[in-house]
């Protein structure tokens, strides 16, 4: 997590420090929740290790993946985290998994005593609203096989802890549709 913040070129060591000395560690199992739908999240997370998926429930109570969360990136249910209101979204660990969180509360007293925490909070706001929209784009333009051959090429050390009934309902098709993608795929 030390480099993830130090990527930004806000803090300095000491200010990274006093971050981490804020920080839990978690462990969750294969198949543990981050996150259920109708909970308040009140923490920003970094995952060490492990995959999560991220879904809602369609009105047929259908599971609809929408978003991985691999390794060294940010895990939060985010609307519920700034709206401190309930989850619409299950984060779930596809892995063992290790994450490092902070509390709500906590970088916002850090923000409140630094204005760089506040710039930090922007710029992941910032980065959310382009993922969201990048994801809107590609599922509005893009076909499944151009979606499935982004995703195994962006993280292909991953894609195969993934099960293919995750996979598909990212994308919007069938298991079937997926089986014949990756039957025309070859590398």
């Amino acid at each position: 997590m030390k480099e993830y913040l130090k990527s930004f070129n806000l803090f300095t060591d000491l200010e990274i420090d006093n971050f981490l000395n804020l920080t839990q560690t978690t462990f969750l199992k294969k198949a543990d929740f981050f996150i259920n739908q109708n909970e308040i999240c009140d923490s920003l997370c970094f995952v060490k290790s492990g995959i999560f998926r991220s879904f809602y429930f369609s009105n047929n109570d259908d599971e609809i993946t929408y978003c991985f969360t691999f390794p060294n990136n940010l895990l939060v249910a985010y609307s519920s985290f700034i709206s401190e209101k309930k989850s619409e979204e299950n984060i779930q660990a596809l892995t063992d998994s290790e994450i490092i969180s902070i509390s709500k509360e906590a970088i916002e007293t850090l923000a409140e005593s630094n204005t760089k925490w506040l710039m930090f909070l922007k710029i992941i706001a910032e980065k959310e609203y382009v993922e969201l929209e990048k994801w809107i784009f590609n599922h509005q333009k893009d076909k499944a096989q151009q979606r499935y051959l982004d995703l195994i090429t962006k993280q292909p050390e991953y894609i195969q802890q993934i099960p293919l009934q995750y996979i598909a309902s990212y994308l919007g098709i069938t298991q079937r549709h997926l089986s014949r993608i990756r039957a025309n795929i070859s590398f």
